[in-house]
């Protein structure tokens, strides 16, 4: 990604330890943090659930408060409807899209970005405009740079030394850049020959989207001869990053749909340079980013809603009947049983889980949650006392990644802070675990320290004072994390969208959620909820209890 803003912060020491030497594992604390898994699963084996304790009536129940259902809530709020309720399975609205702190520093505990939103995401664009992060200064659109990732943006640690960007660059021959451009040439064509867009919903499914959507992305690129061993590396870390899963696992049409619906595929000094109006590189690979990551988002939206938002609540049934909708949700802080009656629902939970809790569900959200598959992840913050020796080349950047590596390499949350000192800070580690077997079993059952060595292991090279200047590290597990965009779901998608995937047969119901994108980021759930929001509120008045 390029670099937004020219200053270096100051995070790394001039001396580094001897090759040889082990540094000290010093006295840490450790925990599992930030997903409270035993409510979710609740809802695993059939149950018979007591009484309702209580009966709550409002015109609309907003089922989860991820982004999608946040979003929904703004679009309810925006249009005048203020009779409604958010029921949250967590302790706190956001989703993937949470954060944190780890001994009072600010962090991400899932999502920590969003790019600068493209035309098609215009909901999103909206968003921002609310919050003061853009406006239009002299006709051209302006983002707050105080929340543009600063500089520099992101490095890769490749043959023994720290580089700019994540494409490995550094030492690589003639035929790794030859195939460089060729997949770029290729990414290009596809963009010419058939639309991608951001949020998916705008693209107009065409032949070439079918034709990539069965087909695996590494089948593909064996059929373009594009088999060099960078590419393939940062291919499938691109996958893994944005859909949980590697380049084995995910199809063609999301493989080619990551660059094609933002900004392309370009090798770094091979473009002929340019600035857009925001004052970046022609490559559009700025982000918006804050220490809590994307958290910082979903507080803003949670933050109107007040009493209408109801954290510890999983929703366990959803009836649709002629006159309105019941939906019983299982209170954790008063341990009871509570019903709310609703003339409309939003559905704003994964498609697994609304399959589950929605009596006699549609056809659609049968068919799509007998096909999706979801991957597990893990977020580890790390608090370091000071900061870590640096081996040379590119200096401390937000995002530092370690070449081939099972992990996604780490953020730093206090990348944003102006003040040029060191000092302590944390570090957010981020590993995948979709198309591994076994991969949610081990995330649930395998102590913290087992992930503390696979992190401590994968960075030894670069970062061999890592042990020794942590003090504490909380680990968020995500059993379900996302959707992962296999091969055929979005053609499966595409098919059941003409019956709508938004309403229910009496379109009582809207369902509104990243799965029915197929793939999990911010501008496809928000545009889900704001759209499911949107059509709710457009139910005239007198229709309403």
């Amino acid at each position: 990604m390029t670099p937004r803003l020219t200053r270096r912060a100051v995070l790394a020491g001039t001396v580094l330890p001897l090759l040889g030497c082990q540094p000290a594992q010093s006295a840490m604390d450790g925990s599992f943090a930030g997903m409270a898994h035993e409510r979710g699963h609740l809802l695993r084996e059939p149950r018979v659930w007591p009484a309702p304790a209580v009966t709550h009536r409002v015109s609309v129940l907003v089922a989860g408060g991820g982004v999608a259902g946040l979003a929904a809530a703004r679009a309810l709020r925006q249009r005048g409807v203020d009779d409604f309720a958010l029921l949250e399975l967590e302790d706190s609205a956001g989703g993937n899209s949470r954060g944190g702190s780890v001994q009072g520093i600010a962090c991400p505990l899932g999502a920590h970005y969003l790019p600068l939103p493209g035309d098609s995401a215009r909901e999103v664009q909206d968003l921002l405009e609310e919050l003061g992060l853009r406006r239009r200064v002299s006709g051209r659109w302006r983002y707050a740079d105080e929340h543009l990732c600063h500089s520099p943006q992101e490095r890769l640690f490749f043959n023994g030394q720290w580089q700019e960007g994540v494409l490995p660059l550094q030492g690589v021959g003639a035929n790794t850049l030859a195939q460089y451009r060729r997949f770029g040439q290729r990414v290009a064509a596809l963009q010419r020959a058939a639309a991608f867009s951001m949020p998916a919903l705008r693209t107009r499914f065409a032949p070439e989207h079918a034709a990539l959507d069965a087909v695996s992305f590494a089948h593909w690129l064996d059929t373009q001869g594009l088999d060099d061993p960078q590419l393939r590396w940062y291919l499938d870390y691109c996958c893994r990053d944005d859909y949980g899963a590697g380049l084995t696992v995910v199809s063609a049409w999301a493989g080619v749909h990551y660059f094609a619906s933002r900004h392309g595929f370009h090798v770094p000094g091979e473009d002929g340079g340019g600035r857009d109006e925001a004052g970046r590189e022609a490559s559009g690979d700025a982000v918006l980013t804050w220490p809590e990551g994307n958290g910082w988002l979903t507080r803003q939206l949670a933050a109107p809603l007040g009493d209408r938002q109801r954290v510890a609540h999983t929703v366990v049934r959803i009836a649709e009947g002629r006159h309105g909708v019941e939906v019983d949700a299982f209170n954790h802080s008063a341990q009871t049983l509570e019903r709310w009656e609703a003339q409309r629902c939003i559905v704003a939970l994964p498609v697994f889980v609304a399959a589950r809790v929605v009596q006699n569900p549609p056809g659609f959200l049968s068919a799509l949650a007998a096909v999706q598959q979801h991957a597990a992840w893990l977020v580890a913050n790390v608090h370091l006392r000071e900061p870590l020796f640096d081996r040379s080349g590119a200096a401390p950047s937000w995002d530092n990644v370690v070449y081939g590596t099972a992990g996604l390499g780490y953020v730093d949350a206090t990348h944003q802070r102006l003040d040029p000192r060191p000092g302590p800070t944390v570090l957010s580690f981020y590993r995948a675990l979709g198309g591994q077997p076994e991969a949610r079993r081990q995330l649930l059952a395998e102590p913290w320290t087992v992930w503390r060595d696979r992190i401590w292991a994968e960075h030894a090279l670069p970062h061999p004072d890592l042990p020794e200047k942590a003090t504490s590290m909380a680990i968020t597990r995500y059993g379900h994390a996302m959707a992962i965009p296999t091969p055929g779901v979005w053609s499966q998608i595409n098919a059941l969208s003409t019956s709508g995937p938004f309403a229910s047969t009496s379109g009582r119901l809207q369902f509104a959620h990243s799965d029915w994108s197929g793939y999990s980021v911010f501008e496809e759930a928000f545009t889900r909820g704001h759209l499911a929001g949107s059509v709710t509120a457009s139910v005239p008045q007198s229709h309403r209890p």
